[in-house]
């Protein structure tokens, strides 16, 4: 604790010190948390990070004796979700308070990184009476920082949950009750997948960034809005002919989310539909559905999915909370071929997590049950799956945290 307040004293008087000539004041603080998880899965899981981030169970696959290899348990401890947080207050700039974040944490950027030190939120904001200017990498906006599920797992609640952070600038005005954001985004750690893998190079060859308007109504108890997402990818510059091509995929998503919150108690909700969600972690994406034979052109279409969830809470230092959650694969109006997409053999996946949380000061223990079932099934020509058998992961977790 005295190398951390060392640390934020040393930075603060460097950064202070290039305002000191003019008389202008900035101030620096640093907060965080160090976090331990004791992770036990009864089969195996889709997952990353040696399964700290869970999103699905494993299929069934059987062996030459007709056994289920996925139908093994898994247990692991990490300390990889630990991050610290800088938040800076700097003078005054075109009229308008000035303030900036940089967070970081030892997840990695991939699974061969595990253990890396990975750059998290990195912006700065312009802050007006009523409007407000945001530049950096933050929060996509399908992910609504004002109501997000209050999970244990490190998954917050994906793949029913959309979860990403992107370089953006959003824009956002206040009109009393209502707000109105518009945002313009593109990819880092969170990327489409396409021919070359998982790149952020599909939508910066594009040209035109991720685009998002979203409407809010803010009351003393109660949160309710909506969003609007459009974004274009160009997956191939040239065919596996070597013949130029041009054609790119466009989606839209939608969200609708709320929360309800008094004293102790709050309730939250989110829906959404849209295609090509994969770069949000969840099910979808999108597929050829159409390729010239002598050119190698292809065109693409997207996959659609549903999803909605809710996340009940009580209490403070002592809370009690369940998450529910529910997602469907709804395929495209096409006929496809090849994809690039995540769950094109799930029909639907569901989740049901009760937890408990204890807050002591700056000391946390917490414990979770995480029950995520798959239904695995037939996916014809359009995508849409049936045939389904479930597939269930119990999931049972505890983390210990100190924060600062």
């Amino acid at each position: 604790m005295k190398k951390i307040n060392l640390i934020s004293f040393v930075i603060m008087m460097l950064v202070s010190s290039l305002f000191a000539q003019e008389g202008k004041k900035i101030s620096f603080s640093l907060s965080g948390y160090v976090k331990t998880d004791i992770i036990y899965d009864s089969r195996q899981t889709v997952s990353v990070r040696e399964g700290h981030l869970l999103l699905f169970p494993e299929n069934k696959l059987f062996d030459e004796n007709n056994k289920d290899i996925n139908a093994q348990p898994n247990f692991n401890i990490l300390s990889i979700q630990s991050r610290v947080k800088g938040t800076i207050t700097g003078p005054d700039a075109l009229g308008a308070s000035t303030s900036g974040v940089m967070e970081a944490e030892f997840f990695g950027h991939t699974n061969a990184d595990i253990n890396g030190f990975r750059l998290r939120l990195a912006f700065v904001k312009l802050q007006w009476e009523n409007t407000s200017l945001l530049a950096g990498q933050y929060w996509h906006p399908m992910f609504v920082t004002e109501v997000f599920a209050n999970v244990v797992s490190f998954n917050t609640g994906i793949p029913f949950q959309p979860f990403s952070r992107n370089p953006q600038v959003r824009l956002k005005h206040n009109f009393g009750l209502l707000s109105l954001a518009a945002t313009a985004y593109t990819q880092r750690d969170f990327s489409s997948p396409g021919p070359s893998g998982t790149s952020s190079s599909y939508l910066r060859n594009a040209v035109t960034p991720g685009l998002h308007l979203q409407t809010m109504f803010e009351f003393p108890d109660l949160l309710f809005g909506f969003g609007a997402d459009y974004k274009t990818l160009r997956p191939r510059l040239v065919t596996e002919e070597n013949i130029a091509t041009d054609e790119t995929i466009s989606s839209f998503a939608g969200i609708i989310f709320g929360k309800y919150h008094q004293n102790d108690f709050s309730i939250k909700v989110q829906g959404t539909y849209g295609g090509n969600l994969n770069d949000l972690l969840m099910i979808g994406g999108y597929a050829v559905y159409e390729k010239d034979p002598i050119t190698g052109i292809e065109k693409y279409t997207p996959l659609n999915m549903l999803s909605f969830w809710t996340d009940i809470a009580y209490g403070k230092k002592t809370e009690v909370g369940l998450f529910a959650g529910f997602a469907s694969n709804k395929g495209s109006d096409k006929e496809i071929s090849a994809s690039y997409s995540r769950g094109l053999n799930i029909e639907y996946l569901y989740r049901i997590s009760p937890r408990v949380i204890f807050n002591i000061d700056q000391f946390r223990i917490a414990g979770e049950v995480e029950y995520t079932v798959a239904a695995y099934g037939i996916s014809d020509a359009k995508g849409k799956v049936s045939n389904s058998q479930e597939v269930g992961n119990l999931r049972i977790l505890t983390a210990v945290y100190l924060f600062f």
